[in-house]
This record gives structure tokens, sequence and C-alpha cells, in this order.
């Protein structure tokens, strides 16, 4: 929590959220973009654009959040404000509007100028700023500056461009509204400059968020379900409650829950509905969170983010709303985890504990996941990629004091039908005296090549009724969860096309097992393609280890992309299947004597190839 009052003016209550920009922490970013109102994207003046920060970048504008951005780093050797706004173009098609531009580079950054407010703002060494208008030199330089501005933000705001093309002054009051207009439309963004490190542009950074970027009144009313019914929620403190649980943190006394509020209020003493706990909650305790301090308060309304202390089964993504009327809003998902590490605790005395941590990091993180070998009975920890295994396995050995070996990863593969086939069957019969079984379904299977699972019911003349139809769907999904290979199996369309029932001995039961009956037979005659997980990664290593760099690549099944040469140093973009790349943060520094580094991303599902 922060309150700020640009340039003097009216106080701002602002709840900050920093989230990681690495891509194995992907559902930090995306479970804040889906509750905050704006984003600043940061990047470096020195490597500007990277991998991770375009996928950050497409969530935010797959959420629809306005975006400011902010080129961090200003006094660092190699900085250039000009090319990183280049490359917010090219790199991520997006329409950067600087509002300003930095005064001197490097070691020598000290400054930044105002384009919209006509004035040069000054930083001494501990980030206080001073302000003065522009002289008549300044005016000759940076007018034509904030000309370009102008005339960038009029082709997307009507009541600038009627001024501009009018001859009517455009003062500083028109413009930032302009500005504001077509920043919440998600025309364009606003780009500032600044050295963090130093509080350097922190001050005009407040200031354009504040400017720039809305308030919960200016975004649109979410949408919520009660039951099949749409309910349009404005957020209005008097409407009908409606809130997400988003995020779950344990501190040492008590596990705090963070929730948005979308409309209504939340009081302490309230008892309320939610999505995944029929029983509801009670709201024992609400709380204002400032990094590693809470402050108690007695209310929250529409628009708030606060934490509710005490809930020991709280699950990230639920619904929170009256119990006289509960509503279900859209939940946060997470992506798929990838590679999974064998995890083994140094003393049997230890296994409590280590599940215990276990079960509390898996709470906090969606994308997290531990299960058991049904083999060997050893523990496995699913997750986005090394890095982020390797931070989960930090917090059990430093939170939970558990001291845990690592065994050799593990990587999630998936199946997919080689080919088509139609009419397979699957029976059951047994009708041996006393309550029988009996069901019979006809189904075509074909590969999809999306990864997604469809079922489709072509039955005609009420052949199966459809309660017996759902469960035959049911036992079709369950048989896919393993398919020949022992993987998952997806990018498969299945169709029902007729079938067969008994008067006495059809049941729900029956036609699961069928269903599941038949995907076997069918996956028995069709066969299955092995897919791997493949990641995109991006090198970035001095020019003379260019060569080692893509030869490494290569031997790992690998494939080179692009490679961009920025000096003495290369950015090398390419895929690789993640069997191949572990160690390979270790094995890329051992190549190029430490001078190179890595990031890289989920990309896809790949079929497998041969060594």
């Amino acid at each position: 929590q922060a309150h700020w009052a640009p340039r003097g003016g009216q106080d701002h209550r602002l709840t900050l959220i920093d989230t990681p920009g690495h891509i194995d922490f992907a559902i930090e970013v995306e479970r804040s973009l889906r509750v905050l109102d704006g984003a600043v994207a940061v990047f470096s003046a020195v490597d500007g654009v990277q991998p991770q920060s375009e996928t950050v970048w497409h969530q935010a504008r797959r959420h629809g959040v306005p975006l400011i951005a902010y080129v961090n780093k200003m006094d660092r050797i190699g900085a250039s404000f000009e090319g990183v706004l280049a490359q917010l173009q090219d790199k991520l098609q997006a329409r950067p509007w600087a509002i300003g531009w930095p005064l001197g580079d490097e070691n020598h950054f000290h400054g930044w100028v105002d384009f919209i407010a006509r004035q040069r703002v000054a930083w001494d060494e501990a980030g206080n700023s001073t302000r003065s208008d522009w002289t008549a030199d300044e005016h000759a330089q940076w007018a034509p500056h904030r000309l370009r501005l102008i005339e960038a933000v009029a082709n997307h705001d009507e009541p600038l461009a009627d001024a501009w093309l009018a001859g009517d002054a455009v003062d500083e009051a028109l413009l930032r509204a302009a500005l504001r207009r077509a920043t919440l439309a998600g025309a364009g963004v606003p780009v500032l400059a600044g050295a963090a490190f130093k509080s350097k542009g922190i001050d005009t950074l407040l200031d354009a968020i504040v400017d720039f970027l809305p308030s919960p009144l200016d975004r649109p009313a979410v949408v919520a379900m009660r039951g099949e019914q749409e309910v349009v929620l404005p957020p209005d403190p008097d409407g009908p409650l409606a809130a997400l649980l988003f995020k779950i943190t344990h501190q040492s006394h008590a596990a705090l829950s963070f929730v948005r509020l979308y409309s209504g209020r939340l009081k302490v003493g309230d008892q309320v509905a939610s999505s995944q706990h029929a029983q509801g909650r009670r709201i024992s305790r609400l709380v204002r969170v400032q990094a590693d301090q809470t402050h108690d308060i007695t209310e929250a309304v529409a628009g708030d983010i606060v934490a509710v202390i005490g809930w020991k089964d709280a699950v990230s993504g639920e619904t929170l709303s009256a119990p006289s009327a509960p509503l279900l809003l859209d939940t946060i998902h997470a992506q798929h985890a990838v590679l999974a590490w064998r995890l083994n605790a140094d003393k049997a005395s230890d296994l409590i504990r280590m599940s215990q941590g276990l079960s509390s990091l898996a709470q906090e993180d969606p994308s997290f996941r531990v299960e058991s070998d049904a083999v060997t009975g050893e523990t496995l920890i699913w997750g986005m990629g090394e890095l982020h295994l390797e931070v989960m396995v930090e917090r059990l050995r430093s939170e939970w004091n558990v001291p845990v070996k690592v065994g050799a990863p593990r990587v999630a593969y998936q199946e997919t039908p080689a080919r088509a086939v139609q009419g397979v069957e699957g029976k059951v019969a047994k009708q041996t005296g006393g309550q029988g079984q009996f069901a019979r379904v006809l189904i075509e299977v074909a590969p999809t090549g999306d990864g997604a699972v469809r079922f489709i019911d072509r039955t005609v003349g009420g052949v199966i009724p459809k309660s017996f139809v759902a469960a035959v769907e049911k036992g079709v999904r369950a048989a896919l969860e393993e398919g020949p290979r022992g993987h998952p199996v997806v990018g498969i369309e299945i169709t029902l096309t007729d079938g067969q029932t008994h008067a006495k001995d059809s049941s729900d039961m029956a036609f699961h097992r069928a269903g599941s009956e038949a995907v076997k037979a069918a996956l028995a005659t069709t066969g299955t393609r092995l897919l791997e997980p493949v990641m995109e990664v991006a090198i970035h290593a001095p020019s003379g280890n260019v060569g080692d760099v893509v030869g490494d690549l290569n031997r790992r099944q690998g494939r080179v992309a692009s490679i961009e040469d920025h000096g003495a140093q290369v950015e090398v973009l390419g895929y690789a299947p993640l069997a191949r790349l572990a160690g390979y943060t270790t094995a890329l520094r051992s190549l190029t004597q430490g001078r190179a580094s890595s990031d890289m991303r989920f990309n896809g599902y790949e079929e497998v190839q041969a060594a």
C-alpha cells in the first residue's frame, strides 16, 4: 500500500504488487494481472526487451490491462532509451509514447525532460527532484518532440485531435487527459525512464501511475455466474459481494489469503459463501499488507485488495460472495507443470515436516504439484522449470528446516493418436443372475493436432439416454489420463456414434466402463505418438562463443531460430527438448567461462525425435 499526491495535488491510495519476471513464475504474473487495474512493465535500458518480457507483456494484453513502460538502469554503461523504444515497437508490436526524454546517460544520467508540462526535472544523488520551466533554448530543442507526441496521441483521441486541428493551444491538462483516455483504451503505452536504485525517476513514475493508469471505477464491470445466469458487477460498494481469492502466503503465525473485491463490502465477522468450501467461511481478521507488516482494518470495499488471516484450507482462485446470493467468478488458470524432481528427506524423522512444507508450498503456488511415484513410492515435485523447482527446494530447506536430497528429473510426456479409426466398440455385458451390467458404445477417434481433448455426441434417436452419454464421456476422459505408453493422451477427438442399452441392466457405471474400454481399444488400434515438452531458449553470450553455443544446442537436438548481433554480445534464440536441457545453465557457464546466461520458457509439445 502506498499514498501518492502527483505534483502536490490530491492524495491517492495505491496497491502495489511486484511480480518476478522469470517465466518459471508465470503463475505469479498471471494471478496478479487477473486482479490488478493497471501495470508497469519494467525494462532494462541495457538489455532491452527480453524473451520473458515478451511473455509477460502478452499476458497483460490478454487480460486487457492498461500499461505503462518504465526504462530502468539509465545510469548503467550501455543504456539506451531510444533503443528500448525501438524494441517495444519491433518485438512487442507496441505503440510507445515517450512522454519525456532522459538527460544525460550512463554515469551522467541526472534528469528528465517532461514533454507534457514543458518542464525540466533534475535529480540529485539522493533522488530528490526539482522542476523548472523550459528555457528558450530548451523550448527550441524539445518543442518538436512534444509536437510529435501530440500528433501520435491525437490519432487515437478525438478531443485532442479536434483541438489540434483547430489550431488551439494544447496545454498540459488537455494533453494529460488525452494520454489517459488513450492509455485506458489500450491505444498506446506511455514510456518513462529512470534509475530506480538511486531513486531517480520514481517520482515521475508514480505521477504517471496516477495520471494514466485506471482506478477501479475506470475498469470494465466483471461478469460472474449465478447458476446458469450471467451477472454484471460494476465496482459498487453497495452491490452484491463478489471477491476473488488470488494468492496465499504463509507467515510465521498464520496463513494470509489475498482477496480482490470487485463488488460489495467485506467486514470482520461476516459469513461468506465460498466456491470451494461448502460450509462457507467467516472473516475473523481483515488486514492491509505492507511488505512483511499487516495493519488491521474492519471493512474493505469494491476495488480494494486486502488479506484475510487464518484460513488454513483456502484455495487460490475461489470466489467469495454473499450466502444469500452465491456467485462464481472466472478462476485463475495455471499452466501444467512440465518438469519433476525426485525428493527424499535425509532422515525418516523429517518426513512429516517435509510433507507439511510441500503441502504449504503447493497451496501457495497452483503451478507446483506434489505426488508419489506409483512404483517406488518416492515423492515427486512438479514445476515449470529448473529455477522454479530450485526455489521450492530451497524454501523447503530454509523455511521448514528440512534437509532434502534431489534425485533425477522427470519430464511430463504426452501421447496423441497416430491416426484416425472408426467403429470401435466398447461393451460391458454381465448378465449371470441378479442385477446385471450392460452397456455398448461405438466411437470414432481422430487426432486433432492442437493438444485439446474433445468429446462429441452424434447419436440419434435417443439410442443412448443423455444421462448415460455423460457417463460415457467421464469414462472416456478417465481412460485418456493414461495412454498405452503410460502418459496422458491429448490432441484427440472422440465421437460417440451409436450404442445400445438394456431396460434393466444398463447403468451409469456400465456406460462409464464401456466408454473407457472403447477408448483403450481405439488407442491400441491407432497406436500413439509420444510428445515431449519443448522449451524456447534465449542465450546471451559473447560473440566469440557463438559457435560453441550453437553447436551445444544442436547436440541437444535443438534448433536455432535466430541470432541477433549486439556488438560484443549475441542473443541466440532456439528451441530444444526439455529432456535434453537438464543442467543446461551450468553447462553453458562452463562452455563460456561463466560469461553467458540463458532464459527458458515453455513453448509447447512436439513429437519425440529419434536420437
